[in-house]
């Protein structure tokens, strides 16, 4: 599990994350929403360590990694897999050598186990055979799976993912939905994605927590998000007149 305990940041006179409380569970794509601007990045990098927490704690299975050293930090980082918003494919680097690149950062594996690593990986998100490719060879699709292996390549325990379906058509934004809960499920991973895509909500979404000027403003499950007569939650799930009138044929 990972609980965020009363966590503040600020920016200068900027107050983004106001004594945000949330718990996270494995086995669960968790899914973290809400409009721009308030607070969904500053949380997922305060979790992640990329930023500091001002005031608060961060617990990864009972570790309070808000106040470990450098050193215990690393070895926490060492079981969280990330998926970036624009993939952060190496371009000058295979694919191969993308997949194995925490591998080599982290292990002492030798070159051979490495890419049996990356051979799995890439089989696992449907990619057999693509290892010699360059990023530029494939498609915003592809390179999505492929850091999909990537994040998965260590084994981890959690699972980080920045707006996945992020410059993707519909059929394969369903896609990678899909794969993320498969290898959720699968790997028992305590999985959080970060989104604004409504398809993923329904999709996948085990649990969500609906962030609000940098509160966590509602919490709960994709069934109950469809029924929920929260103020804020509505005009953001049923922003365009298409989404108001599904919502009234799922509740009718």
């Amino acid at each position: 599990m990972i609980e965020v305990k009363n966590v503040n940041k600020s920016f200068g006179e900027n107050h983004v994350l106001h004594d945000f409380n949330a718990k996270f569970e494995a086995g669960q794509v968790n899914l973290i929403i809400g409009q721009s601007g308030q607070g969904k990045s500053v949380l997922a990098k305060c979790i992640v360590g990329l930023l500091e927490v001002d005031s608060g704690s961060v617990l990864y299975d009972g570790r309070d990694f808000s106040q470990m050293n450098r050193k215990e930090r690393k070895e926490i980082r060492k079981e969280i897999g990330m998926l970036f918003q624009g993939s952060a494919l190496f371009d000058s680097l295979t694919v191969e050598e993308n997949i194995m690149f925490p591998l080599k950062m982290f292990t002492k594996q030798s070159k051979k186990e490495m890419q049996k690593r990356a051979d799995f990986c890439l089989e696992r998100v449907n990619l057999s055979g693509r290892n010699k490719l360059l990023p530029a060879e494939c498609s915003g699709g592809m390179k999505k799976r492929i850091a999909i292996a990537r994040a998965i390549s260590m084994n981890p325990k959690y699972l980080f993912c920045d707006e996945p379906n992020s410059g993707l058509d519909p059929s394969t934004s369903i896609v990678i939905d899909n794969l993320i809960k498969e290898i959720t499920y699968e790997y028992d991973i305590n999985t959080v994605v970060i989104t604004h895509d409504m398809n993923s909500v329904i999709e996948v979404g085990d649990h969500i927590v609906f962030i609000h000027t940098g509160r966590n403003w509602w919490s709960g499950t994709k069934e109950e998000i469809i029924k929920t007569d929260n103020k804020e939650i509505n005009d953001f799930v049923y922003a365009s007149s298409f989404m108001k009138e599904l919502k009234e044929k799922l509740i009718s």
